[in-house]
Formats: structure tokens, sequence, C-alpha cells
């Protein structure tokens, strides 16, 4: 049987006895999960295969996933046409390409604004070609600029062609086939094969090799979100604990309703997007060229805060005016080396971030230098030099940009960009209203005029930084405490506040929405509590003291922590009941740290099995719910993704493995810690 062209309607995947036919039984993969994550480690088996695959060798591959191929939960083609990515379409890939340090084949292939280009007949033609069914997208991808946000149906019909070219690259002796389900089990012992049990079949399917890539996972609420949702069912008020924001049931929240919003980052901007255009709402643009709000009437009121009070900082939509800053430099291999040899427990305040924050001073400076030299009054080579040989954290440092860079605007201040309402308070919740406005409009402004393009290259360098910690993180070497106030605490917090905010647009919708008075602004440092004799939820904020605000609903805007003991996924509960693998626990003489995430060996991603007495020979797991910390599964072109890297060192590691029919638990090269980068976020 040959291999389907795909069908524009949704991915289709070559069934069993694909292939050659006759001789020995193929070797069975099994990926449990089939979004970006699975695709990306397919498109690397399949760049990978030609090199290490015996031609005459036959492997099946079954992926496990209810939902589509490609896209997978979180970028499914089914929800709503509102909801956009905060990424613009030339900053999407799925592909390695120049600047990757792959083991493997570097086989470049077009980011969404390239692939998008073909249908306006912009761009060439990229195989398979196929126009999306649904004509509100083809519409969308038609228009596509390279510097606009696409909705995220348009990024699901991309990593829905990424999958089919991935399954079309795939060897004749390699075949797919989708089980459009759940995967509620594996067993297996360390030395056999493993089953992994589905939710609609009775006979499990055996594999040789098992891949966990479910992607980001719910959780069951734990302690204070269970305390008040209970008090919500006792006095028949609405409460959402975190959630995914497309997959929220929003239906219970009433028009008019006053609703406490306790999180400002992208699941709040999603949440204010569905609770307001979602229920019919539109913008107009005024004369004066402002953004004007018109209620449906079917609104509720939003009252949002969060610890900083403030929303996250829009996305830059300019590019670098100056070349490309030459990453890493200050927090590079050798700095990071340097750091491992340290014979003391490592903080990441004291020793890893003052050269973090050089590193981002380093990229932000860069572009200044190169793109606006007009408004330095050093040049650059000498201003580098300097700059290079002083402490980041140092009144000499100091002095040398007050002098090299005249206007404090231009300026990195990262703690003042941190904390902006720190040592601010406000005698009435309006004064508060206003000054939030101001910084929001302020905000959106810079990030949208080129003469900052310098916050770009603290941009280009913090994804440069967060590529670099992750043999810091799976050394060992970091005090618990680090890694969780550090690591998963401020620096997650902080990565995504300056990184991961919303485009622009969204600001001036909110700006529109808070001149309305349809959203109402808290404060920092929130907190939510309940009042049992009026059965309200109540919020206050040092931001405007003595200032309470009560209502009768509560949002949790923001993702669910992971957690292996909560998780909503059957098959990771199940090995964590049955003791077949390891919540990563850190701990020192001051303090544990339970980070809620599996366990995986650092050198190839196997899941450290206690029952095996170490890594899991014949099971690896990617991605979110593990503590290589959520690599992304794409990622901006030319910037070497973690990801990507990752995915080629388990695809060459299973290629190897299944041909040899040998899986015992060496890592990619045959020595441990060599093949799997050990990333620690998304970038």
């Amino acid at each position: 049987m040959e291999r389907r062209a795909p069908e524009p309607a949704g991915p289709a995947v070559a069934p069993a006895g694909d292939g050659p036919a006759g001789g020995a039984p193929p070797a069975v993969l099994a990926v449990v999960g089939a979004g970006p994550r699975a695709t990306g480690l397919l498109e690397r088996i399949a760049a990978n295969a030609p090199g290490l695959w015996p031609a005459e060798r036959r492997l099946h591959i079954h992926l496990i996933d209810p939902h589509p191929p490609g896209p997978g939960r979180v970028w499914r083609r089914d929800q709503s046409p509102l909801l956009r990515m905060n990424s613009m379409a030339e900053d999407v890939t799925m592909f390695t390409d120049e600047a990757s340090t792959v083991r493997g084949p570097v086989r470049p292939g077009p980011s969404l604004a390239e692939w998008a280009a073909q249908f306006s007949g912009d761009g060439p033609r990229y195989a398979p070609y196929a126009e999306p069914s649904d004509p509100e997208v083809l519409a969308e991808l038609r228009a596509l600029a390279p510097t606009d946000f696409p909705t995220r149906r348009v990024q699901s019909a991309y990593l829905e062609w990424v999958f089919r070219r991935a399954l079309s690259e795939l060897p004749p002796s390699v075949t797919v086939e989708w089980h459009r389900t759940t995967a509620t089990a594996v067993t297996g012992p360390p030395d056999g094969p493993q089953r992994v049990r589905l939710a609609d079949r009775s006979d499990p399917l055996t594999a040789d090799l098992v891949v966990l890539a479910q992607g980001h996972l719910g959780a069951e609420p734990s302690g204070r979100h269970a305390r008040l949702a209970a008090f919500a069912r006792r006095h028949r008020r609405f409460h959402l604990p975190p959630e995914f924001s497309s997959d929220a049931d929003l239906s219970g929240l009433r028009p008019g309703e006053d609703v406490i919003l306790r999180g400002f980052g992208l699941a709040f901007v999603d949440l204010m997007v569905l609770l307001t255009e979602g229920r019919g709402g539109r913008y107009r643009t005024a004369p004066d060229g402002t953004l004007r709000y018109l209620p449906s009437g079917r609104e509720p009121f939003l009252h949002v805060g969060s610890r900083r009070g403030v929303p996250y900082h829009a996305k830059t939509r300019y590019r670098l005016r100056g070349p490309r800053p030459p990453f890493p430099r200050h927090f590079g291999p050798d700095a990071v080396a340097a750091l491992l040899a340290r014979d003391r427990p490592l903080d990441l305040r004291t020793d890893l971030w003052p050269l973090m924050a050089k590193e981002i001073g380093f990229g932000h400076y860069h572009e200044l230098f190169h793109g606006h030299p007009e408004r330095t009054a050093l040049g650059w080579p000498d201003f580098l030099a300097a700059f290079d040989r002083l402490p980041w954290y140092s009144a000499e440092m100091a002095a040398l940009v007050a002098s090299a860079v005249p206007d404090p605007a231009d300026r990195l201040d990262l703690e003042a960009l941190d904390r902006p309402l720190d040592g601010l308070s406000f005698p009435t919740p309006e004064s508060f209203q206003d000054h939030l406005r101001d910084h929001i409009a302020r905000d959106v402004a810079r990030r949208e005029d080129p003469a900052y393009s310098a916050d770009l290259g603290a941009f280009l360098a913090l994804l440069s930084v967060y590529g670099q910690l992750p043999p810091l993180v799976a050394s060992g070497r970091l005090t618990a405490r680090s890694v969780a106030d550090g690591i998963d605490g401020w620096w997650h917090g902080f990565f995504s506040f300056l990184a991961s905010g919303p485009p622009g647009f969204r600001l001036r919708q909110l700006l529109a929405l808070s001149e309305a008075g349809v959203v109402r602004f808290l404060g920092g440092d929130l907190r939510v509590g309940t009042d049992e004799e009026t059965g309200t939820f109540t919020a206050t904020s040092p931001t405007v003291p003595g200032h309470t605000v009560t209502a009768t609903a509560l949002i949790e805007a923001y993702l669910p922590a992971p957690s292996l003991e909560r998780t909503e996924d059957p098959l990771l509960r199940a090995l964590h009941r049955g003791g077949e693998l390891t919540e990563e626990v850190l701990s020192d003489a001051t303090h544990t740290h339970r980070s809620g995430l599996l366990s995986v060996d650092p050198g190839d991603a196997r899941v450290l099995d206690p029952g095996a007495g170490g890594p899991h020979p014949r099971r690896i797991a990617l991605g979110a719910p593990t503590n290589s910390r959520a690599v992304a599964a794409f990622a901006r072109p030319r910037t070497d993704s973690p990801g990507f890297r990752q995915n080629d060192a388990v695809a060459r590691l299973l290629l190897r493995a299944l041909a040899a029919g040998e899986f015992g638990a060496a890592s990619p090269a045959g020595r441990p810690g060599a093949g799997v980068p050990r990333p620690a976020g998304p970038a």
C-alpha cells in the first residue's frame, strides 16, 4: 500500500502494513502524544533515518492522541478564532537552520510566515501542498504579513502541515499509525517489550520503546484552590481553578457579574478576549486614533491583579537595526563550566544572575550602539572593552553606562523592569487606574517604536540565557532553594514577563476595556480572601491601601502548576501511583523542593524508574511534564533551539537502539550525558 497524500480536512497517517513486506517483524515505537513535541521528534526521525536506519528493516510508529497530529490539544483548530499567538508569524518555526548545532542533518524548512506566503502567491509552494479547507483560515493566510500575530487556528494549520511533511519524508520502511484515543497505562519490564493500554480497546499495543510526549497537562485543584472551590460550591458562586483558557467553561459567569481575576499574563489576556469580544463586544477606532470598546451588555466586570500588578510587557514588533549580537558572550559554555568547577553549592542570585544579567545587557547595548549610534557617546570597541572587564553590579559599570548612554531611557534597568509598582501606592482606585493606563500605553508605544530596538537585543539575549541554564540545573549544584524560588519561581516569571507578553494590540484593547469600565486594575501583591457571611470573594492590594473589592466569582488566570500527584493524564497518574516514575525532589540542609515534574536522565531523557534502579531503558519522556523544564516545541528561527537539539538527540538514540535491538541505558553517544541538552524552559 502506498503512503496516501493527505486530505485537506486533516492529516492522513499510513496504517500498519506499509513499507517492505516480509522479513523480520518490524521494530515498534509508541509515542504518547501527537502534538508539536511529537511532530518535532518525527521530523528529526525523518531527517536522521537515511543515515541511521537500515533500508531493509521495518519500523512502525504508533502515535497516540485523541487530538489531531501536528497541533495536538493546545493548538487544535477547534478553538475560538479570536485567540491569537503571542509571536509574529516570522518568529515561529519547526525546522533546524544554519544556526542549529544538532548532530543530525540540518533540514531547513519554512517559518510560519514563509509557509503562509505560498497561499497568496508571494512565495514558493511547499510539498505536500494543500490549501486549508477552512475558508476563514485560508483568507487569513493569504493576507498574513510576516509581522502579524496569527490566530491559533493558523498555527494549527501550519503544525498540521509540518506533520504531513515529516510523514512524507520518512523512508518507505518506516510507517506511522495514529490512534485517536488516550493512552491510559504502560507496563512492561526494563528488559522486555512495553504494553501501552488505550482507552478505546481491550488489547494493548506492544512496543520496543515508548516515548511520552503529552505536552502541557492539566491538574486537579489542590490546597487553596480546593478550599476556594469548596467555598464557591457552598455559596453557589463561580470559581475557576488554573485551567487552559481555550478549554475553560465560562458559561456560568453572568452579565454584569463582578469577577476577580488573579493573574495578569497570557491566560488573563485570553480570558479577557473570550469574556468581551467573545460575548459580542466590538472595538472601533475613534477620530483621535484611540481605540474604543462598545459593550454588548453580556460582559461581566473584570477586576484584575497579580504579584506585579501590571500586564506582561508587549511583544516587540520591529526587527534589529544593527547586526545580530554574537551570543553567548558572558553566559555561555565557558561561564557554565567555570561555575560548575566551584567547590560549593551555587546560588542563582549570587552566582548566576550577575552573569545572566550581563549577557542581557550585552544584547541590549550591542543593538543600541550598532542600530542607534547617534544616541551613544562612546565608540563601540571602547565601550565593549570596558563592559567586558567590569562586573554587571558595580559602580564602575554604572558610571560607564551613564557616560556612554546619555539618555536614561536607553539604559537597561532590569530591576525597574521586573517590579514597576514597587514602592508606589495610590490614595484612590481611580488614581491607580490612571497610572496603570499610562504605564501600559507607554509600554506599547515603546515596543512598537523601532527607535527602541535595543529592547529586542535584550530579548534575544534572554533567549540565549535560557538555553544555557540546563546543564546548571541538571548538575544538582544549585541549592534546592535556588531551584524552587529562583529557577521555578522568580526566573520563570521574569522570563515570561519580559519575553512572553501579548501583542501590542491586545494591550490597546485592554486600555479600551479599562476606559469603558469593563476592566478594573487591582494592583500588585494581590491578596484574595473569602467572606463567609456574604458568600463573596475579596481582593486587596497594598498598591491602593484600604481598598477592598468584593465579587461573586473568582478566576485563577494562570496555567496549572505541574503535579504528578494531581495530573489529569491517566498514564502518568498510573505510573506515579504504581511507583514506576520519580518526581523531581531537590533537597539540601536548608530546603526541600518538590517540583511536580517527572525526573528524566539528563543525558538521554529516559524516565527514572525506582523499580529499575535508574533510567528505564525502554521509556523516554520529553517536554513540559519533565524536569528538562518544558523545552519549547517550536522556536524563533536562527536561535539554535534547545528543543530541536533534544528532539534530534532522542531521534538518533531511538533509531540506533531500535536498529540494533539493544535497549540499554547508555546515552546516544555511548557515554552518560552525551546526547540530550537540558534546557530549562520555553523560548
